[in-house]
Order: C-alpha cells, then sequence, then structure tokens
C-alpha cells in the first residue's frame, strides 16, 4: 500500500470574499475526513488547505494508493432459525448467504456465538480497501457538497445541456497522489495537472503541477499567487506594517477586513494612498469607515490614534510604476470623503434635540409602539436608575441623555452608515454646547456593544446604557419574542450580559429585582404580559455561563446563584470566597452534612419554624453543635455583614467536628414530639448560618 502526498485544487470564478477563509477550511477538513473514515489517511495526518479568490485546495500527507483491508463480521440469525434439527441449513439461511455473496459451502465456515440469551450465527469475510480513486471521487463529491454555502448557482457545462450547482462555476480540476494524477470528476470536469496562475501576472499558463508537494512554490514562482490564505494574510501585514514605518503611522487594526482583502487578491502589494487634509475636519469615525467598508482601505493613525490623511490600499498588482494605481485609488476615495463631509456639514444645521420628535414617526416594533415612544420609557428607567445611583442631578442628567440617544437615527450620517449610530449623536451633541458627559452617554448607551468591549465611561452614561438594555429585554420578553435556540434576532443575550458586565465591573449597588421591576412599570398597562421571572431567570442563565467562562466550576456557580442574589456586583466575591471555602478539608464534610440537614427540613415541612430550647436537650451533642453555633454564627453574621464572605464561609470550619457528632449521636426524628421539634429548629439555625453566601450542599459530590 504506497503512501504519498495528496493535492486537489478546484480552479473557480471568483469566490465570495467574506465566505472564503471559512470555505477554504471547510473544503480542506471534509475532504481529509471523508479520507480518513475511509482508511485512506491517517487522523494525525497533516493537512493544508489553499483558499484564495479562484481557488480552493487542500494538501494532505501519507495518503495510502488503497486501504487496507477490513475484517467484517455480519450477524445472520439465531442457530436454531438458520439450522435445522439435523444442523443444516434452512431456507433462510442460504437466502442470507447468497444475499451477502456467499454459498452453501460457507455453512461449513459460519461461527456460532452468545448473542444475549440465545445463540447466534456470524459470517466472517474480509472486505477489500477503497483504492484513492474511488475514495476521493467519494470524498471530494461530500466535502463539496457540505461546504457552508447560502446560495449556489446553477450553471451550464460546456455541453450546453447539462446543468451543475456550485458556488461559482468550476473551470478546473487537479488532483494528484504524489506525481500521479488521480482520475476522478466532478461538475463535467475531469482530474489533472493543469491550473491557472494570476489573472494578469503569472509567468507561464497554464501551470503544470508536477507533484503534489511542488503546488505552493510552483503556484508562487510560475503563477504569481500566493495560494495559502493564512500565508497570504500575513503577507499583506507584513506589507501594512512595513509601508506605515517608516512615517510612524499604524494601520488600522481590524481583523474582519483584513481577511475580507486577503479573499480579495492572490498576490498582494501594498501601495500608500493620500487625500486632502480639509477631509480630517469630519469626525474620524466616519472617514475610516467609509475608507474601510466601501474601498478596503486600511486607514493610518498616528502615536496619539488620530487619523492621518494617508492610507493603504492592498493592490492585486504590482506594475513597475504603481503612480497609476495610486492616483486612481486616490480618485475613487474621493468623492466617497466628501460625502461624508457633506453629510455632517448638513446634519450640523439642525440641533440634535429638534429630531426627537421626528422619532415618533420611526417604528420601533408593531406591538412596542415607535421610537418616540421608546425613548419616552428608556428615559423613565435611566431616570429611575439615576436616583438610585446618585441624587437629582444624576437623574436629570440620565434624562436628558436618553432623551437624545436615539435622535441621530434621523441624521443622513447614520442614514448611510448605521454603524455610527450614537458616535454621531456624540459629535452633534457637542457641537450643539451639551456638557461632554451628556454627549458620551449618547455615544455610549450602546455599549458593551460585543465581548470585550468598553463599557460606558461615566455614571450618565451607564444609567442610559442600563435603562436602553432593560427596556429592550423587558420590552420583546413582555411580547413573548424569546430566544430559543441558535436564534436571538434582537440581540438579547448580548443585552442581558451588558446589563451583568455593567453591574459587576461597575460595583453597582442594584437589586436586579428592581432593575426589572422598574423597566416594566415604564411600559403602559396592557402592554406587556408577566415576564418579570422570565427575564429574571434569563439574565441568571446568562450570569452563570458568564461566571463558568471566568473559570468558576458549576458547582461553585450553582452554590452561589441558586440563592438568587440580588446584588450581582457581589457574586464575583462570593465566588472567590466558595472556591476558598472548598479548598478547605473541613469542606466535603460541611457540603454533605448541609446537604443532609437541607433533606431533613424539607421532609420535616415546617416542623422546624420554632425557637431552639436548650433546656430541651438530652444528648451531649446538641449542647456541643448549640454551644458552637452561639460562638461561631455572629462571627459568621459579622463577616457576612461587612462583605467579608471568605471570612464568613471560613469561620463555618470549626463547624465540623459538632456536626459530626451530632449526626453520630443524634436521632432527629424522636419519638417525643417536643423533642423532635427542638432538634429540626436547631438544624434550621445550623442551615442558616452556613448557607448565607451559598448553599453549601451544591459542593457535594
Amino acid at each position: 500500500m504506497t503512501a504519498a502526498n495528496l493535492l486537489v485544487e478546484l480552479f473557480v470564478e471568483e469566490l465570495p470574499p467574506k465566505a472564503l477563509k471559512k470555505l477554504g477550511e471547510a473544503f480542506a477538513a471534509a475532504l481529509a475526513e471523508s479520507l480518513v473514515a475511509q482508511g485512506l489517511a491517517e487522523s494525525t495526518a497533516a493537512v493544508a488547505n489553499f483558499a484564495s479568490p479562484r481557488r480552493l485546495g487542500v494538501h494532505i500527507e501519507g495518503v495510502l494508493q488503497r486501504a487496507a483491508d477490513k475484517p467484517v463480521s455480519t450477524k445472520l440469525m439465531p442457530v436454531a432459525v438458520g439450522l435445522d434439527a439435523e444442523g443444516k441449513a434452512t431456507p433462510a439461511l442460504l437466502k442470507r448467504l447468497a444475499a451477502l455473496g456467499a454459498d452453501t459451502s460457507a455453512v461449513s465456515q459460519l461461527r456460532r456465538a452468545a448473542d444475549g440469551k440465545n445463540e447466534a450465527l456470524f459470517h466472517d469475510s474480509i472486505a477489500p480497501g477503497t483504492n484513492l480513486a474511488d475514495g476521493l471521487q467519494h470524498a471530494l463529491e461530500a466535502a463539496m457538497a457540505k461546504l457552508p454555502i447560502p446560495k449556489v448557482m446553477q450553471y451550464q457545462l460546456a455541453d450546453g445541456w447539462s446543468s451543475v450547482h456550485f458556488v461559482r462555476p468550476v473551470h478546473g480540476l487537479v488532483a494528484l497522489h504524489g506525481t500521479d494524477i488521480v482520475p476522478l470528476s466532478v461538475l463535467g470536469l475531469t482530474a489533472g495537472r493543469d491550473t491557472q496562475g494570476h489573472r494578469f501576472e503569472a509567468r507561464v499558463s497554464p501551470v503544470v503541477i508536477r507533484s503534489a508537494d511542488s503546488y505552493a512554490s510552483q503556484m508562487k514562482d510560475d503563477g504569481a499567487v500566493i495560494a495559502s490564505f493564512a500565508e497570504r494574510r500575513a503577507e499583506i501585514v507584513r506589507q501594512l506594517q512595513s509601508a506605515a514605518a517608516p512615517s510612524g503611522l499604524t494601520p488600522v487594526e481590524d481583523d474582519a477586513l483584513l481577511d475580507e482583502v486577503t479573499a480579495l487578491v492572490e498576490r498582494p502589494n501594498v501601495l500608500v494612498g493620500t487625500f486632502e487634509e480639509a477631509f480630517l475636519e469630519v469626525p474620524q469615525e466616519c472617514l475610516i469607515l467609509t475608507m474601510k467598508a466601501n474601498q478596503k482601505y486600511f486607514p493610518l493613525l498616528d502615536a496619539q490614534g488620530k487619523l492621518t490623511n494617508r492610507f493603504l490600499i492592498v493592490s492585486n498588482i504590482s506594475p513597475a510604476d504603481a503612480s497609476a494605481v495610486i492616483g486612481g485609488n486616490e480618485r475613487v476615495v474621493r468623492p466617497r470623503l466628501a460625502d461624508a463631509k457633506f453629510f455632517f456639514d448638513q446634519d450640523r444645521k439642525k440641533a440634535l434635540d429638534s429630531r426627537v420628535l421626528g422619532l415618533a414617526k420611526v417604528v420601533y416594533h408593531n406591538k412596542l409602539g415607535t421610537q418616540g415612544e421608546r425613548v419616552t420609557r428608556v428615559q423613565a428607567i435611566a431616570r429611575a436608575i439615576g436616583e438610585k445611583l446618585g441624587d437629582e442631578a444624576l437623574a436629570l442628567k440620565a434624562d436628558q441623555a436618553a432623551l437624545l440617544a436615539k435622535a441621530d437615527l434621523l441624521t443622513d450620517m447614520v442614514g448611510e452608515f448605521p454603524e455610527l449610530q450614537g458616535i454621531m449623536g456624540r459629535y452633534y451633541a457637542q457641537h450643539d454646547g451639551l456638557a461632554d458627559d451628556i454627549a458620551f452617554a449618547i455615544e455610549d448607551h450602546y455599549k458593551p456593544r460585543f465581548a470585550g468591549d468598553a463599557l460606558p465611561r461615566s455614571d450618565v452614561g451607564v444609567c442610559v446604557a442600563l435603562a436602553d438594555k432593560l427596556e429592550t429585554l423587558v420590552g420583546l420578553f413582555g411580547i413573548g419574542e424569546k430566544p430559543s435556540g441558535d436564534r436571538d434576532p434582537f440581540a438579547l443575550r448580548r443585552h442581558a450580559l451588558g446589563v451583568i458586565r455593567m453591574l459587576i465591573e461597575k460595583s453597582l449597588p442594584l437589586s436586579l429585582d428592581d432593575l426589572v421591576n422598574i423597566a416594566f412599570a415604564a411600559f403602559p398597562q396592557g402592554v406587556l404580559g408577566q415576564a418579570h421571572t422570565d427575564v429574571y431567570t434569563f439574565v441568571f442563565e446568562r450570569l452563570s455561563g458568564a461566571m463558568r467562562e471566568q473559570g468558576y466550576s458549576a458547582n461553585e456557580v450553582d452554590a452561589v446563584l441558586s440563592l438568587n442574589p440580588t446584588q450581582i456586583h457581589l457574586v464575583p466575591k462570593q465566588l472567590e470566597a466558595v472556591r476558598a471555602f472548598a479548598a478547605l478539608p473541613e469542606a466535603p464534610t460541611l457540603a454533605a452534612a448541609n446537604k443532609r440537614v437541607g433533606n431533613i427540613l424539607k421532609k420535616a415541612e415546617g416542623e422546624a419554624g420554632g425557637g431552639v430550647n436548650a433546656a430541651l436537650f438530652a444528648e451531649t451533642a446538641e449542647t456541643a453543635l448549640f454551644a458552637a453555633l452561639s460562638e461561631i454564627a455572629p462571627r459568621a453574621d459579622a463577616a457576612f455583614a461587612a462583605g467579608d464572605y471568605a471570612a464568613s464561609l471560613r469561620a463555618l470550619a470549626a463547624l465540623k467536628a459538632p456536626v459530626d457528632a451530632f449526626f453520630d449521636q443524634v436521632m432527629v426524628n424522636a419519638d417525643d414530639p417536643a423533642l423532635k421539634a427542638n432538634r429540626l429548629a436547631l438544624l434550621h439555625r445550623l442551615h442558616q448560618t452556613m448557607n448565607r453566601v451559598a448553599d453549601l450542599s451544591r459542593l457535594a459530590a
């Protein structure tokens, strides 16, 4: 069984750039997976994928010419069914053997083996291994079918009659096992070794691939193509940094843009362009966005992060004189920047607050009314949060910022670039002479927009951001628009995580119950259903996931959140305390005892409600536990009240010995009702003392 490296390449028309990286990875992974499943490659085989605007390819090491034969054992039927009383084959057995391609001579070679309570007949054979041509044909068809393509194209083949479907028309197929062509065909194409290089700069055409291992180097040398997506991306990064360094500038970092540009070129050549400095009067966010989104340029920033009038072009050609390429790109970008300047100038002719009334004509949701109505609700929530976090002055500023927060939706700039909502509101508010804390709150009320995004910079921004996210959560849950599975069209998970992050990272002493109730109260009666519990549960589910992502175990998180803490900002501190407690040698025993106590009290059904009467103690262990509780509980409670949760839990370690002795020596369910009630009351007090920071029973194995 000869092994050699394998190369497969599909030469296609220009692939969708935003999907190219994923297409390349998926094609290589699916092809390799299928070959491994057929025994033609090892699961540890090195796999390299190639993806450029006009090709998808994969290189797999150590692929076999033919897979190893495999022993196959086929269960036929119970012995009693397959053989008659004389041990001869029944017609049913002969028919089954014929279906397997075996004749009557195979009867004597059948194997008997236990099958549950019965004995069955098994037919053992050797299945010949798949040859590479058949296996690769199957693997290639399977890989093409699995590509993550939202919409495929239908196109005719050269015969003018047949039609096929693929992401883009395919014009060439290369399949080499070492130096040999693998005979296969797909989409009307037969495999060969010829492919095409760069559309304009290939040294030869076609590029004749000598072997699977020479593909990458031949494409680079003869075809002027860097076939590897990762290598091409790294080359673009290198050239971007090299082009920016002489001026002491830095290209804007944008991984999505970098991936898209990598998918647009086969042989990158980075050039420097410029535009008129007069355009820098426009907010740099506008200029950066239009250059990135419309032209795929990389704007250059100075050492202070301020936009300069230079930008980088990633060209797909490398002429000796690049002045024409640079000049053409400079001419193209100028109208884009002029549009941005025009929008900015026009928008500033109207005060931001004059646009608020127009929001009454913008539909937010058919069940929740207009953006104007939404603004009124966000104002009420922000004002209430401001009163809780500060004073009347903070509440008034939060109210004003909330009133103006959505006004920039009606500006020309945001109409052209929706990504700038909030940002433009801040600029226009500053132009109108509003205080910076209000202006920045308008921008920041969308934050955090994504995982790792910055939080609002001021208390005013926090109030409005919390209000905006709570209004969204409560409103959409209230009309039944809940996320399900992967479906979350209104990004409610992101809104919930934003609330959690602000509460925790800003250490806001706000009760989640209060916040949810404030948000519901902002809606007119009859608009929303009863969804308070659903919202509360949803936020706690996100909190649980967020804490586990930070490294806390499921048991630790469950122990804290099962008590439904209202002060979310204290949860990380409680989790740290639980983790420290769990490391104590006494923790496992106390957790198990706590679980036992909880089960006893559940079965008692309210019998433990009274106080503890020391005069009723009949066992030494009762007295010892009560004495220990009387000494330890005040210390644990005082530490809890002071916010020292670790000390509160640490104090419980001294309860191990008296708790162990109590369960060894005391019968809780005594025949005497008074004795039983007193012991239940003692356990009730123990349970309360142990579970103030967290439900320690959740730590029990």
